[in-house]
């Protein structure tokens, strides 16, 4: 080998790269391996060299490239690094192939990016008149010449973030870790280092530099402030190797190195399309840059600065940025004061995507394609609203709006909510965008089991729509709003329990729907409808008019067809028919979990438990409802909850567990409040005649303590003690465990149990800290004390650690 400097560090994972680039070389006698700065192509090459060097009977040879500005001296530096001397200056690449005519050698030409036409040139006077001499050279762009086979080089393994105890295996954190016990002796990989090493490589996309420069500040800086600094990786990951080259010194060099390559137009779309968040189609491009975005996208993807397309689950292809480019980029749109307005044109498309994919989830055939789409835009779309909501109100509601039907589906509404309000204060009172999220507030507050405040909204919006005075600006809007705000009040109402009144609502809504001759429309009337004959007891015609809604031939939301026929399951559970209901619920959850349909999980896996109670498969009733508890948590959906919790009751009757029966229905009770349970069934598994075998054999004792447990509960300690009945294998009574199964509690003081209480019961550190008079400082104090006796580290530990010993 000649030409190659000593390796003084070792060469960490990449066997399999190794030998896959040696073996095109042992193919093809071009290879060209690019990747972006810092990627380890030198290293690469350099591994890959040393395991060929035996093949070739005149040796390796490097030639480095980096240190030559004119293209005119890249054969001469080439000869010079060969020992060829006296090489004529006119058409030096004919003379230097023909001197490597009778040689057999491997020549390694690394970093040929800033003079990569005369390296192509040279490369290919070298294929063409010295048959026996191979090629392998580093670029961050293609040579592009015939004979070529390119390699490119991606990121070092890195952790797989749902198994953090496989993270030493990966390659980026062994690199990690070899770098850093070679500057801090004491630096191990253990419980505590493990984790936050695989954080931060993975920010650093685990890429090669970057990797050996952070591991470089370990004894200064220590490996969590490392992390916490991050963000300014380019401030942080300076002073390397002073033997390096220049742009191997500091992260910020070797990306300006890049970019430095570029020309204008590239540079201006490179920093444009940083402002991506996440990956983005060649459209978002265009909408950001400009039109010469279409020529410089590939061109950036050619120089290493754009990650290659890929095709999404949408069908579109995506190009991505790796984070430390981003930053770079994002950096020097700052500097050059194009932030604000490449932001802005970021919301602008953000609107585009979110309203188009919206109109789609109002329909059945097009609703998958459109949730795949705003799925795959989803970090976009949420990073365009953020910036919106401070600096356009306007393309801020337009960007909530075109979501929030997705947000619906997907059982985020009522976290977006607040956000859905805020977006709202900005716009025209009785405007068609006021109006829509004044409803979709309506539905968020229904969604909370607040049919009050529901009301409200959609009491607003109908005086709206129903005013004379209502600018003539918004035309043609109006029956569609009237249908669904009549719709939506329909709802709030019978919540309410006020069951006529929604029937009158959703007749009225049928009949505008039908005088305006939309189909869609009718079917949401028509479901309105049944709901409303249904908690009046009429399961007959609303069995009938559920059918009719689904027979309408026109487009509506695929949504409300998941619900329908969750609503004929309800039918035929009632009617006896356990079989149909048993296929409609298969249905149904196939259908569910294909479109990550939440909202309509919930109801599917509320009637499979049903049915598994009704046919005694308790096993699949369990964890039915352990899943439908965890939806209820997941998406805040109180009614879900307070249906849980009745089926809870039932579980732990039909498992021998009748205190905790009794707690899990006076839990429910106690949340549900003044409004009536909605579509409820006529006699589910017994509960009266069960509840009243629950309480002779607990006696009056026993049953006032059980009913208190339960009245006195949160919403959120509620769900912990469903998820806790709800366990794979039902648990002996608490009275009877409580010593087994909190080994930790008999550790804790009076006052540590009565904090633990206090978290279970729902309160924060500032609620606990009041009522007991000492300071928040304390209360954390003392709860840190607490997760150190116990284990417990989440507040929901604590929760279940409370109700597991019967402290609350």
């Amino acid at each position: 080998m000649h030409g190659f400097p000593v390796a003084l560090t070792s060469f960490v994972g990449r066997a399999e790269v190794v030998d896959e680039v040696a073996g095109r070389l042992g193919r093809y006698r071009l290879v060209t391996v690019t990747g972006p700065g810092g990627a380890g192509k030198t290293r690469l090459v350099g591994e890959v060299a040393r395991r060929l060097a035996g093949r070739f009977a005149d040796g390796v040879w490097l030639a480095e490239l980096a240190a030559v500005r004119d293209p005119a001296q890249v054969a001469a530096t080439v000869a010079a690094a060969l020992g060829i001397r006296d090489l004529p200056v006119a058409a030096a690449a004919d003379a230097l192939a023909q001197a490597l005519a009778r040689r057999q050698l491997l020549l390694v030409l690394d970093n040929c990016e800033q003079v990569i036409g005369a390296a192509a040139e040279l490369c290919g006077r070298l294929l063409l008149g010295a048959d026996d001499v191979r090629v392998l050279a580093t670029s961050r762009e293609p040579l592009r010449i015939a004979g070529e086979v390119r390699y490119r080089l991606g990121p070092l393994t890195l952790p797989d973030p749902d198994d953090p105890a496989a993270a030493a295996e990966c390659e980026a954190v062994t690199l990690f870790a070899d770098r850093a016990e070679r500057v801090d002796p004491g630096f191990a990989l253990d419980e505590t280092t493990r984790a936050t090493v695989a954080r931060l490589v993975a920010r650093l996309d685990g890429m090669p530099l970057a990797i050996e420069l952070a591991a470089a500040r370990v004894d200064a800086l220590g490996v969590a402030q490392l992390l916490d600094r991050i963000d300014d990786r380019f401030e942080l990951l300076v002073d390397g190797d002073r033997l390096a080259e220049q742009r191997q010194r500091s992260l910020a060099a070797a990306v300006q190195w890049s970019y430095q390559l570029l020309d204008d137009a590239e540079r201006r779309v490179f920093r444009a399309v940083s402002v991506f968040p996440a990956p983005f189609t060649l459209d978002g491009a265009e909408a950001v840059a400009g039109p010469g975005a279409a020529r410089a996208v590939p061109r950036l993807v050619d120089r290493s600065l754009l990650v290659p397309p890929r095709v999404d689950p949408d069908g579109r292809t995506r190009y991505a940025m790796l984070e430390t480019l981003r930053a770079y980029g994002t950096g020097l749109l700052a500097e050059a004061g194009e932030d604000g307005e490449a932001a802005a044109a970021l919301a602008g498309y953000a609107v585009e995507v979110a309203e188009e994919a919206s109109a789609g989830l109002h329909t059945r055939t097009r609703e998958a394609a459109s949730l795949r789409r705003l799925d795959a835009e989803d970090v976009t779309l949420r990073h365009a609203l953020a910036w919106a909501m401070e600096h356009d109100p306007a393309a801020a509601l337009r960007l909530a709006l075109g979501q929030a039907p997705m947000w619906g589906i997907r059982g985020r509404l009522v976290s977006q909510a607040p956000l859905l309000a805020a977006a709202a204060e900005y716009a025209d009172v009785g405007s068609d965008q006021w109006c829509g999220a004044r409803m979709l507030l309506g539905q968020a507050a229904s969604a909370l089991a607040d049919p009050a405040a529901a009301l409200e909204h959609y009491t607003a919006v109908l005086a709206a729509v129903e005013d004379p005075a209502r600018p003539e600006s918004w035309p043609g809007s109006g029956p569609v709003l009237l249908v669904l705000c009549l719709g939506g009040r329909s709802m709030a109402v019978l919540q309410a329990g006020r069951v006529a009144e929604a029937a009158g609502d959703a007749r009225r809504a049928l009949a505008v729907a039908r005088q305006i001759g939309s189909r869609g429309l009718e079917a949401v009337a028509l479901t309105c409808l049944a709901m409303a004959s249904w908690q009046a007891g009429d399961r007959d015609d609303a069995l009938r008019l559920v059918r009719q809604a689904q027979a309408v031939p026109d487009e509506f939301a695929g949504g409300l067809d998941r619900a329908l026929s969750q609503f004929v399951a309800m039918a035929l559970i009632e009617a006896g028919d356990l079989a149909g209901a048993g296929q409609v619920c298969t249905a149904g959850l196939a259908s569910c979990q294909e479109l990550g349909d939440l909202a309509n999980l919930s109801g599917v896996l509320w009637n499979m438990t049903i049915l598994d109670l009704r046919t005694g498969r308790i096993d699949d009733a369990t964890a039915h409802l352990r899943e439908q508890l965890q939806i209820a948590t997941q998406t805040g959906l109180r009614p879900v909850l307070l249906a849980s919790l009745d089926c809870c009751g039932h579980l732990c009757v039909a498992t021998g567990r009748p205190a905790e029966a009794v707690t899990a229905w006076a839990a429910r009770s106690a949340l549900s409040g003044p409004w009536p349970p909605l579509y409820g069934f006529k006699n589910l598994g017994g509960r009266e005649e069960a509840l009243r075998k629950a309480r002779r054999l607990l006696g009056p004792a026993g049953t006032r303590a059980a009913e208190e447990r339960g009245a006195a509960m949160s919403l959120a300690t509620a769900s912990e003690y469903a998820l806790m009945l709800a366990a794979a294998v039902p648990e002996r009574p608490a009275a009877e465990t409580a010593t087994d199964a909190t080994p930790g509690l008999a550790r804790l003081s009076p006052r540590e149990r009565e904090l633990v209480t206090l978290v279970a019961q729902g309160r924060t550190d500032a609620q606990i800290a009041a009522q007991l008079h000492i300071t928040v400082r304390t209360v954390s104090s003392h709860l840190d004390r607490v997760r150190d006796k116990t284990g417990c580290r989440r507040r929901a530990d604590l929760t279940r650690l409370a109700l597991s010993a019967g402290l609350v």
